[in-house]
């Protein structure tokens, strides 16, 4: 708990049915009390947690997800382990159904396993859910996802969609820092990380100073909200989020969309790339090269290419789907030599 974080800021009104852009289209996150309030899932939680699950079982059809289990040991902190060779907790595919006896039969216990089944698609586990649970995103077509388990923590990370998360069952705690705070945050490995996206290596709980002493300047960027069921946040591409679920069963609904054309592919391709052709050159080429990384990428504009005729621009032109690809296939080519 970070108390003296600026809490993130609240927008009362809005309309689920018609979820407004300047809302998902924000470059700062917000709080959304009660977005999700009239959800047939939140009331079911509001009454127990039976009728939670009771609820997600009626739309349960066999489908399997992926669990990441841990001793009680390690206090609902999913991380890596001492030396970083490897994980504090295992994975395996299971029946949600199973999940969801594991959780109530322990929901009791001070000294319960950690339990977290990450990002699901709720199209697939629950087919119907969102029939009865849904907001109207307009023309966006996101992905949805559901996130179960009990409390559990999940080290600070960034995505790079956009993501609205909506708590339906149980309080979460989440602490944002802007882009700009990578450096204060310790950032692990690229390449091997616990669920996909590289994470803080500090300790939020217990932050070693000594060992991250920068940490001390992103907290005071630092942004906090504390929600319950029925209460929503969004969370800006590329912002980091530090999550804590803080009840014996908890669960989220999110919807995560890109604000880019679909031939775009992640920017973290070009990132390993760099890594790969860039970052061991002398440091005059480095430098040329940061020249040209600015000229043509960072502060890209109509007067890059206007001595250019429109026709003969090629990948310095406007990109569809078919440069694109292409473009990908000169990639291939010269990584493939």
């Amino acid at each position: 708990m970070l108390p003296n974080a600026e809490r993130i800021r609240e927008v009362a009104g809005v309309d689920p049915r018609a979820l407004p852009d300047e809302v998902l289209a924000s470059t700062e996150p917000l709080v959304l009390r009660g977005l999700a309030a009239d959800w047939g899932m939140v009331r079911a939680a509001l009454e127990s947690q039976a009728a939670a699950t009771a609820y997600l079982r009626r739309f349960y059809k066999d489908s399997s997800v992926v669990v990441m289990s841990g001793e009680p040991a390690i206090g609902g902190r999913f991380f890596y382990n001492d030396d970083l060779t490897g994980f504090n907790f295992k994975t395996y595919r299971t029946g949600l159904d199973l999940v969801l006896g594991e959780l109530a039969r322990f929901a009791g216990h001070s000294n319960a396993p950690s339990t977290y089944v990450g990002s699901s698609a709720i199209d697939t586990v629950l087919p119907g859910f969102r029939a009865e649970n849904d907001f109207n995103f307009g023309s966006r077509a996101p992905l949805a996802s559901i996130w179960i388990g009990n409390r559990t923590r999940i080290a600070a990370h960034h995505d790079l969609p956009d993501n609205l998360a909506c708590v339906v069952a149980g309080h979460r705690r989440f602490t944002l820092f802007p882009p700009e705070q990578l450096a204060n945050l310790y950032v692990g490995p690229l390449d091997f990380t616990p669920a996909g996206q590289p994470i803080s290596l500090v300790d939020f709980e217990r932050p070693d100073y000594g060992r991250f002493p920068r940490f001390a300047e992103a907290l005071k960027a630092a942004r906090l909200a504390e929600l319950g069921p029925g209460d929503a946040i969004f969370i800006p591409s590329m912002w980091w989020h530090h999550i804590e679920s803080l009840d014996a069963f908890n669960v989220l609904v999110n919807y995560w969309w890109r604000q880019s054309p679909a031939h775009m592919d992640a920017p973290i391709g070009a990132l390993m790339l760099a890594l790969m052709t860039v970052r061991d050159l002398p440091k005059e080429q480095r430098a040329a090269w940061e020249n040209l990384f600015r000229h043509y990428v960072f502060r890209a504009g109509d007067e890059t290419t206007a001595h250019i005729p429109e026709h003969a621009r090629g990948s310095l032109g406007a990109l569809d789907a078919n440069l694109v690809s292409g473009l990908r296939e000169i990639v291939l080519a010269r990584l493939n030599r």
